[in-house]
């Protein structure tokens, strides 16, 4: 079942779409503390989100530029802003499409569909990120983000950080981390892993995540 994120303050509003998307199939969450917006999309994964641009605290083209960092998942503005500036701001700060308020619901939900089916009808729904106590790894760019600062990543500094948040609460043998970095015939040595996890660990001590990564002696690594 497709997800729909609704980030819309009047109650009313937001209360009509998500019965209507839940009607047409659609499984559908909103909202409500607006200062977590980014958090509660990282949480629920959504396939679309409608999003208005009169929010408290932050406006909506601040949230649709945080989603936009960490994910390509279709965003439709409404609302009752109209100028051609408004439009064009949405459409470059990466929405998809803008309808304006009032709309009819059915020119929302056919809208709706049409972006469902061309974004996924060919597409793998998976997510483009992965999320532990607030680090996000992003599968896209190869970055982590926390705390709103962008840990640059090597190749395989990113796949180390892949297999462990992939797995998190697992122990990962160093073995298992060093076969997947086993690729285009390059092959990585037990130093060279210790090497890559101490400059992991360094790059995430440096933006507050002194203790991701746990040595697990004579086992390996857990997130």
């Amino acid at each position: 079942m497709f997800k729909i994120l609704i980030v819309e303050d009047d109650p009313k509003i937001r209360e009509i779409i998500l019965e209507n998307i839940t009607k047409w199939g659609y499984e559908g969450k909103y909202v409500e503390d607006f200062s977590e917006t980014l958090n509660v999309f990282i949480e629920y994964n959504p396939h679309l989100v409608l999003l208005d641009i009169n929010l408290p605290y932050f406006d909506g083209f601040y949230w649709c530029n945080k989603i936009r960092e960490i994910s390509k998942v279709p965003i439709i503005f409404l609302s009752s802003r109209n100028t051609n500036m408004d439009i064009i701001m949405a459409m470059n700060m990466g929405g998809d499409d803008f309808i304006q308020k009032p709309f009819s619901l059915d020119v929302l939900m056919a809208k709706i569909q049409a972006i469902v089916r061309r974004t996924y009808s060919y597409a793998n729904v998976e997510s483009d990120v992965i999320e532990h106590n607030g680090a996000i790894l992003n599968l896209k760019d190869a970055n982590l983000i926390f705390n709103d600062d962008k840990v640059e990543l090597t190749k395989n500094e990113f796949k180390i950080l892949y297999i462990l948040m992939k797995n998190n609460g697992k122990v990962i043998s160093r073995d298992k981390i060093m076969r997947s970095l086993w690729e285009d015939e390059s092959f990585v040595d037990d130093n060279t892993l210790t090497v890559n996890i101490n400059r992991l660990r360094k790059k995430l001590s440096d933006v507050g995540l002194g203790d991701f990564i746990v040595t697990k002696k004579g086992q390996g690594y857990i997130i």
